[in-house]
């Protein structure tokens, strides 16, 4: 999966007209979100096919601005703490999160500047949630 991080025109019909865009091309949004930051719209949504999401986009006159790997993680949903505990270990490691979202399957996902080490934070986390308590 990708994030596909995308610059709107703060107007309205930008959102659906980036929607449409990605339907047209058969790519599917499996989670995001999008918000106003200093006038300008800034979405960041999970699709499967991040370069087919580009291609569609520019072909649209939509702007993409990157297309990175994200870590996608489960969360206990019905224990508190779980954000917290997960991030810690996330900040212990080196790994600074640069987006945060969930996907239509309540996964949380992570954008951040050190993929691959942020799969190993994930990867013990959950670890360490499967092994029998003691």
């Amino acid at each position: 999966m990708k994030d596909v991080t995308i610059e709107l025109e703060n107007r309205p019909g930008a959102l659906a007209a980036m929607g449409e865009a990605l339907g047209r091309a058969g790519v599917s949004v499996e989670g995001g979100g999008a918000w106003v930051v200093n006038g300008v719209g800034v979405a960041h949504f999970l699709v499967a096919d991040g370069e087919a999401a580009r291609g569609a986009l520019a072909a649209a006159g939509i702007r993409v601005t990157a297309v990175r790997d994200v870590v996608v993680q489960r969360l206990k949903q019905d224990e508190p703490g779980q954000l917290g505990k997960l991030t810690r270990r996330m900040a212990q490691a080196g790994v600074n999160i640069e987006v945060l979202y969930s996907d239509h399957d309540h996964q949380l996902v992570l954008v951040v500047d050190q993929p691959d080490r942020a799969r190993e934070v994930a990867a013990a986390w959950m670890n360490e949630r499967a092994a029998p308590p003691r």
